[in-house]
């Protein structure tokens, strides 16, 4: 048995490693251009964002206020609300009187078997002006010059598609324990991000800050290859990537923050209920990398805590003591790679490995079961 369990968590080790050597490359954070970037004399670089929105008046007001502080070349900001009931409409229309580019439009009747989300932009995409679309969340503060940033860095790396991983801010407590475990287990699957070598079935997206060609979108068939997608970020650079389009993953840490979730309830309820990318993976993918994570990451715990009680059995074996250290090892390394990513960390941020277990065991429950809610929309 020791000798069986050496093997396994070397294999996992080599796994891990394999996926994660591209992040020696990985480029530093992207950072923000508060004086703007000029359009371009046939306006090729205007840009129009696209915010999708239902009942999200208790944090669209921050949204906003970082919208109207992007600068050129920003042409238009399109908010494509779904009929909210809370007042959302309410602030996006006094954000307009402030800003002549904010424009308030409401999707049409949500067709059978989409996603809510997935349709609001694929509207808003039909109905941008400008040849780059930039989808930002309501959930989202963009710092000044985010906007501009994002379509520089597209064109300095040569991509069609690309989307930005944001700064996490003002998490409690259990938030930051329990949520970097979770981000984990999306490296664990993917590889590091921005990686020019992962597959296209590999590829990381966010659609919390997402820019794309709008023509190179238009032609591949919008959203609707993707409209049944609970995470349709990942779901449509997948599809794009596939299809030989230049699509791309940064780090957006300086560009933009993001507060998801009032509680880490919420948070686990609603991020884990498209965290396990089954939408964007064959059954086939989508079962080894949950056998992988609850493996290589939320069994780490008590196979260390294991090997401590049955220390005289296993000192012999170094196989297994060197594969369960690599393991370890390469968990730490992780932890201290995405501290960028977190605007406040503290004790419980530097604790969060011993959630892994907790990670695993949602995406386990993620996978195992098909969403029926999403905001406030059931389906």
């Amino acid at each position: 048995m020791l000798f069986a369990l050496a093997i396994l968590q070397t294999a996992l080790l080599l796994i891990l490693v394999a996926r994660l050597m591209g992040g020696r490359t990985r480029r530093p954070p992207e950072r923000p251009l508060p004086a703007g970037l000029a359009a371009g004399a046939d306006g090729s670089r205007q840009i129009s964002i696209v915010v999708a929105t239902l009942n999200e008046a208790q944090r669209i007001g921050p949204c906003l206020d970082g919208l109207r502080a992007q600068g050129e070349p920003v042409a238009e900001i399109l908010v494509v609300d779904s009929g909210s009931t809370d007042g959302t409409r309410e602030l996006v229309e006094a954000a307009a009187g402030l800003d002549p580019r904010i424009r308030l439009v409401t999707d049409p009747p949500l067709p059978d078997g989409w996603i809510g989300k997935a349709w609001a932009l694929q509207h808003g995409t039909t109905l941008a002006r400008g040849p780059w679309v930039l989808g930002m969340d309501a959930d989202t503060h963009a710092e000044p010059g985010c906007a501009a940033a994002t379509v520089a860095a597209a064109e300095r790396e040569g991509f069609d598609v690309v989307s930005f991983a944001p700064c996490f801010d003002g998490q409690t407590a259990a938030e930051r324990w329990v949520q970097p475990a979770l981000l984990v287990s999306l490296i664990y699957r993917s590889g590091a991000p921005g990686d020019p070598r992962v597959r296209p079935d590999r590829v990381l997206a966010n659609g919390q800050c997402f820019l794309a060609r709008r023509r190179t979108i238009l032609e591949h068939g919008g959203y609707e290859p993707v409209r049944a997608s609970f995470a349709e970020d990942v779901s449509l650079v997948r599809h794009l990537a596939a299809r030989g389009v230049r699509v791309g993953f940064l780090d957006g840490s300086r560009l933009y923050r993001v507060r998801s979730y009032r509680s880490v309830g919420q948070m686990w309820r609603e991020w884990g209920r498209s965290i396990d990318l089954k939408d964007a993976a064959t059954q086939g993918r989508q079962l080894f990398d949950t056998v992988f994570v609850v493996l290589a990451q939320g069994a780490q715990w008590p196979i260390l805590l294991a090997l401590w009680a049955a220390w005289p059995s296993v000192r012999g074996e170094p196989l297994l003591l060197w594969s369960t250290a690599g393991l370890a090892t390469m968990r730490g390394i992780l932890q201290v790679a995405i501290r960028g990513s977190y605007a406040r960390r503290g004790p419980a941020w530097w604790l969060s490995p011993l959630a892994d277990p907790l990670a695993a065991l949602r995406m386990v429950l993620s996978t195992t079961r098909r969403p029926r809610a999403w905001r406030t929309r059931n389906y």
